[in-house]
């Protein structure tokens, strides 16, 4: 497989650098098409970056060569015109060693668009101070990005796979607690009512 890394523009990232994963070349068991829909194959895969196989991920790559994989280049926040990824603040917010782990979601806000809500797990909950994340976040990511709100939690919806699930997060961070779906498939279920009251008094 011969991965690649593109700015935005679409141009070739040299060396050490971050972009859109790309691959530069079919692979085996590369998929060919969708089953009835190859328009929206060709849509999603060829499109973003013409003449590359587009994965939908950032990835940063080191002097090494070695690439890491930053999140989904689609889970965005649009705050006052600056499209932020998630992972970039979740990133920022990892420099901090008093964190074990966050989730970012973008929830609506009246002037700038969407607002950014930071969950964070700390190491120690009675030690740690929100604004160690306000911080974190304007030294790595920049003053635009800095968070509506922070909520310090004990952990963070999971699947059994240990995939953060967003949706619930979003939802619990704008009080919108009608239909949350099934609850059975995470990992912990009981963690949600947890965080619905850790957030309702947080916001008290």
């Amino acid at each position: 497989m011969r991965a690649t890394l593109l700015d935005t523009q679409g141009q070739v990232v040299d060396g050490a650098g971050e972009g859109l994963l790309c691959m530069a070349a079919s692979w085996p068991g590369q998929a060919l098409s969708i089953w009835k829909d190859h328009e929206r194959f060709r849509q999603t895969y060829f499109t973003t970056c013409p003449g590359y196989y587009f994965t939908g991920d950032g990835a940063r790559r080191e002097a090494d060569g070695y690439y890491w994989i930053t999140g989904r280049v689609d889970d965005v926040v649009n705050v006052s015109g600056h499209r932020i990824g998630t992972a970039e603040i979740e990133d920022a917010v990892a420099m901090d060693h008093e964190v074990v782990e966050s989730a970012a979601v973008g929830i609506p806000h009246d002037l700038k668009g969407q607002g950014l809500v930071v969950f964070v797990v700390p190491k120690e909950e009675g030690v740690f101070h929100p604004s160690a994340v306000n911080r974190a976040v304007a030294e790595g990511v920049g003053r635009y990005a800095v968070p509506e709100k922070i909520y310090v939690v004990r952990d963070l919806p999971k699947t059994r796979s240990g995939k953060i699930v967003r949706r619930l997060l979003r939802k619990i961070a704008m009080h919108d607690l009608e239909g949350l779906g099934d609850l059975s498939t995470l990992a912990d279920p009981e963690i949600v009512p947890e965080l619905i009251a850790q957030v309702k008094a947080q916001d008290a």
